[in-house]
């Protein structure tokens, strides 16, 4: 919320109103640990969606766990651990899988891709969401004085680690470009894939489909 003022939720809401889920249907979400995801894809459907929210961490887990229990919201999800690489479902299990700054983290991105597609059924729908390029020629130095002088020091005053937000700022720019991350899910097997950028490219929310 402070490093992205708030922007994030904004990204998520528009995410999950691309998404479009249905009464009925399986949602996988993967690196859902915050169960921001989950939680608006319940709202959206009232409930009448079914959400599997899947991390690789027990612990981030337990913490959107908690964080939905606490909420009132139990009926319809439930939670895995699971690595993106090797995820512990049969083929052709979802309507959609979605993954929201999770994929980025991945360390074999085209083999987490492949399990996605195969996890789908077929029509089922791919959705990620995740920090791209920024195209906005006048915000690019604002965004880098941003993510690697003021974040580390948010992070430090905030969480005592600003490690771990140098890591940040450094694994968004080592993410592929928005057209070759889109090269990546077409190779994986997904169709009619495309992508859109938001805040001038800070994030874009990519798609693609089971054919």
């Amino acid at each position: 919320d402070v490093l992205s003022l708030g922007v994030h939720r904004i990204w998520k809401d528009r995410f999950v109103t691309d998404l479009r889920p249905r009464a009925g249907e399986k949602v996988l979400d993967l690196a859902g640990g915050t169960g921001d995801i989950a939680r608006l894809v319940h709202r959206r459907t009232d409930g009448a969606a079914h959400v599997t929210l899947c991390d690789i961490n027990p612990s981030m887990v337990q913490v959107g766990r908690d964080r939905l229990l606490d909420q009132g919201l139990f009926r319809g999800i439930d939670w895995t651990v699971g690595d993106a690489e090797a995820l512990p479902f049969r083929d052709a299990q979802f309507d959609a899988v979605t993954i929201a700054f999770g994929i980025r983290n991945v360390t074999r991105i085209d083999l987490a891709l492949r399990e996605i597609r195969r996890v789908l059924r077929p029509g089922g729908r791919f959705f990620c969401l995740e920090f791209s390029t920024v195209s906005a020629a006048a915000l690019k130095p604002l965004y880098d004085a941003w993510s690697f002088q003021a974040m580390p020091r948010i992070g430090k005053m905030i969480a005592d680690d600003p490690e771990a937000y140098q890591y940040l700022a450094e694994s968004i720019r080592r993410f592929p470009a928005p057209d070759d991350f889109a090269a990546m899910i077409s190779d994986a097997g997904l169709r009619r894939v495309g992508f859109d950028a938001l805040t001038g490219g800070i994030a874009a929310i990519h798609r693609g489909w089971r054919i």
